[in-house]
């Protein structure tokens, strides 16, 4: 699509200066004959009305441009409530009613920065008085004999109203979208009293609904210059209307299907925005990063795979297959292992990280806990007998001396497969020739920890990327946070896995559930107590760590061997702690969420999460797949000190299911993509119209429509986002 520019020798629309506004004479005795595709990044002065003073109170709310502002879409819709006369309204009732004002004054209080006005209002059926607190202006505006639209309700004290406009004033319009001349200076907002359905402009700070109100009208009425990023086809093809127009009905809507239809093309907007930042990214980390080094070799992984004592699961050999193609190509992998609790990532993982080295190069896997990396190495270890690969360790708290040895094995390539924490990044780690990176719990690194591991590759070229997740990721979530990536996913669970059985229990059930701890104990098995905090705290209720492993050990846990595990302890400590428990010498594990992945014990039978309702869906079924990875099954108890209905439908989705994926969708409906994963550490803003996973057909159809534009469209809809653009770089 061309827009066009301004005829030749013809004066800017705007001025280079962003104090060189746009006066109404100039927007509107004119028909727009170009767009300006500036105008959403125009500062908040250019609307009338809008000083340095608002401007500043609207910056404080994330509102700094046009742009910001003609975005904040309503987010409510209602109806104007019936209208009713003062003599037959009843307490409580919220309602509307037309009046005429006989006297106004205001109220004296005590209360310092409260204030009250109060009316004598009457219509055909009487008089009462109306009452408005906290709007002190409102007494000039009463004057004798004015008319008024008011809603309220009645309560003790007088009609209280909470919203009000002049009722011989546009209220009188039946529709924001009929009857408004939108080029003309002289229309006004439509009115409370017309409008149907009625946006929502919810207020922030001390900027109210009506003043944001005024401004998004005065916004709209400019929104003719905004440029159209979407191609006609496109949307004639979904039957969404041009911008303008979308903006205008989101704002000022006529009609409810005429609203939802503005909002739906907005949303399908950002979220095409939002694939085209994804296909960007990977583009130019692609075009930037040079080659990757071919890991074409599989020998070796082939060999140790027909060595494992087990047999590969469906989902695993799969991903392993998706793996080796990649890995064989000299563009690097990018790619995201995803999978169910136990099924098996790490050794899709390892396979991986044996083609690299079976073809002459390195591998690295960073983790974020020293927990992690440490059972990660056990696993390796554990795995790689007869591989002769030489694997090694390092965290934070390795010892300076085996440190340095290790780093000089590590230069000269002695060391094929390297696990640590951050420690990786470090300057003095260099690989003689790394090829593979793989990145466990990788949300829990920002972009730039990833990159940093991406650049220890040789000088020239690109690391291949393995990242992986032991959480799973709704399919919405993962195309907006992840869609830079391919993905393989992980459903399938080992031969052998006993489901976990999952009970809610009240504080009149924790005997019980005590009761049936002990006996597991009794049979030679062990148990984890996770606790939400770590140390008691009085600004914060829940049980905590240190004091529950006490309180356990003299009291329901008398007689056995009670240890303690948290994010606060040293490295030595938190060692010895799961040594401890993992060799058997140690009964119970009171816990933080330290033990959410990594912790392999498959003696461990039974674990209680305190404070359950403290927690995300996912966290959870993270916490509760540290149990039953042996022979014998497990069962979770979820200890709630909450009887919300949210809690309890929370709960009681965990106990009723045990698909990952299925809690996933569940966690993100509850509570939002921006709880359960930072999209900000991944480059992508949060959308402010389109919401997941209630928009995931139009977020599919926005990766469709892509994959079928044109160049000149894909960087027309990329000038509309250049800002978005360098936040994701």
């Amino acid at each position: 699509m061309n827009f066009g520019g301004p005829p030749e020798g013809s004066p800017p629309r705007f001025g280079g200066g962003a104090d060189q506004r746009l006066t109404w004479k100039e927007l509107l005795s004119a028909p727009v004959r170009w767009a300006d595709p500036a105008f959403p990044v125009r500062p908040l002065t250019l609307i009338a009305g809008v000083g340095e003073k608002f401007a500043t109170q609207a910056a404080e709310a994330g509102v700094e441009s046009v742009g910001d502002l003609i975005w904040r879409v309503p987010r409510a819709y209602g109806q104007r409530p019936g209208s009713s006369l003062l003599a037959d309204l009843e307490p409580g009732e919220s309602t509307g009613v037309e009046v005429q004002v006989l006297r106004a004054r205001k109220v004296r209080t005590r209360r310092r920065g409260f204030s009250v006005v109060e009316a004598r209002v009457a219509d055909d059926s009487g008089a009462r008085k109306a009452v408005w607190f906290n709007q002190p202006w409102m007494a000039d505006r009463l004057g004798a004999e004015s008319h008024w639209y008011l809603e309220g309700r009645l309560e003790k004290g007088g009609f209280v109203v909470s919203a009000c406009e002049p009722a011989d004033g546009p209220a009188a319009e039946e529709g924001s979208g009929q009857g408004i001349d939108w080029q003309s200076k002289k229309t006004d907002p439509p009115g409370l009293a017309g409008e149907s359905p009625r946006a929502a402009h919810s207020a922030a700070g001390e900027i109210g609904p009506a003043r944001w109100r005024r401004w998004a009208f005065e916004a709209c009425r400019m929104a003719s210059v905004m440029p159209e990023p979407l191609p006609s086809r496109l949307l004639s093809s979904r039957g969404l209307p041009g911008l303008p127009a979308s903006f205008r009905e989101a704002h000022f809507p006529y009609g409810e299907e005429r609203a939802a239809l503005a909002l739906r093309r907005l949303a399908y907007q950002e979220l095409l925005e939002g694939q085209a930042i994804i296909r960007e990214k990977r583009l130019r980390h692609r075009r930037g990063a040079g080659p990757a080094l071919p890991l074409g070799s599989g020998e070796l992984a082939r060999k140790w795979a027909e060595g494992l004592p087990f047999e590969l699961t469906g989902d695993q050999a799969r991903a392993v297959g998706e793996n080796s193609a990649e890995l064989s190509g000299s563009e690097p992998m990018g790619r995201l292992l995803m999978g169910e609790v136990g099924s098996g990532k790490t050794v899709v993982a390892i396979h991986a990280m044996l083609e690299a080295v079976g073809s002459g190069a390195q591998a690295a896997m960073m983790v974020p806990t020293e927990v992690l990396a440490g059972q990660h190495f056990s696993t390796l270890k554990s795995l790689l007998p007869g591989t002769g690969v030489e694997a090694a360790l390092l965290t934070g708290s390795t010892p300076a001396k085996e440190r340095r040895s290790l780093l000089g094995d590590l230069a000269e390539g002695r060391i094929g497969i390297l696990v640590g924490t951050h420690a990786l990044l470090e300057e003095p780690v260099r690989f003689s020739r790394l090829g593979l990176a793989v990145v466990d719990e990788e949300h829990r690194f920002g972009v730039r920890q990833r990159a940093g591991l991406d650049a220890k590759a040789p000088a020239g070229h690109a690391t291949h990327m393995l990242h992986m997740s032991a959480t799973p990721i709704p399919r919405s979530l993962a195309l907006t946070t992840y869609g830079d990536l391919e993905m393989s996913t992980l459903r399938e669970l080992p031969a052998g896995r006993t489901p976990v059985t999952t009970e809610v229990v009240s504080e009149a059930g924790r005997g019980d559930a005590f009761a049936s701890i002990r006996n597991e104990l009794d049979q030679g098995r062990q148990a984890f107590v996770v606790c939400p905090l770590v140390d008691e705290s009085p600004l914060v209720e829940g049980r905590a760590a240190a004091a529950e492993a006490e309180r356990l050990a003299a009291n329901e846990f008398a007689g056995y061997e009670v240890g303690l595990l948290h994010g606060q302890m040293k490295p030595a400590q938190k060692e010895v702690a799961m040594a401890a428990f993992a060799d058997g010498r140690t009964d119970v594990l009171v816990a933080t969420t330290v033990i959410e992945v990594g912790i392999d014990v498959p003696n461990a039978t039974v674990m209680v999460i305190e404070g359950a309702e403290r927690f995300g869906l996912s966290q959870l079924h993270q916490l509760r797949g540290r149990i039953g990875r042996g022979a014998h099954g497990g069962t979770c108890f979820l200890f709630s000190e909450g009887s919300g209905a949210r809690a309890a439908r929370r709960l009681g989705a965990l106990a009723s299911t045990s698909d990952g994926f299925r809690l996933a969708e569940l966690d993100l409906e509850m509570r939002g993509e921006g709880e359960i994963t930072g999209t900000r550490q991944h480059g992508l803003p949060r959308f402010r119209v389109a919401a997941l996973p209630r928009d995931i057909d139009l977020l599919e159809a926005a990766r469709t429509d892509l994959a079928s534009m044109e160049e000149p469209d894909i960087d027309l809809l990329g000038a509309s986002i250049q800002p978005l653009s360098e936040m994701a770089a």
